[in-house]
């Protein structure tokens, strides 16, 4: 898998169902779940405490922005979800999961 993101438009294809189990293999610890018909990928992180929780979250932040792709996070004492989508398909995009890689790599250089 390439390692950068590549630019989306709409009229982008979604992966499918085959194209996403295969893909989930190399990020095994996310979920694959769906919000009002939109497939998306999630993990959950954990940390000793606030401040480390927060430094990840700010460091996916900075990966984001370099990579034009952006995550929702939601962030607690000690936990940070981290969910990847597609916005412009609604869907999942191989984006998705060089972002996930990308954010499991981190985590495990922080902990």
């Amino acid at each position: 898998m390439k390692s950068t993101c590549s630019p989306c438009t709409d009229k982008t294809p979604q992966l499918n169902k085959i194209e996403i189990s295969k893909l989930l293999e190399e990020v095994p610890l996310y979920q694959l779940f769906e919000i009002e018909g939109i497939k998306r990928i999630s993990r959950l992180y954990t940390f000793k405490n606030f401040k480390k929780a927060l430094s990840f979250t700010n460091e996916i932040g900075r990966i984001a922005e370099e990579e034009n792709h952006h995550p929702e996070l939601v962030l607690e004492w000690g936990k940070v979800k981290v969910s990847w989508w597609t916005h412009s398909i609604e869907g999942l995009d191989t984006n998705d999961f060089i972002m996930a890689i990308k954010s499991d790599k981190l985590y495990i250089n922080m902990t």
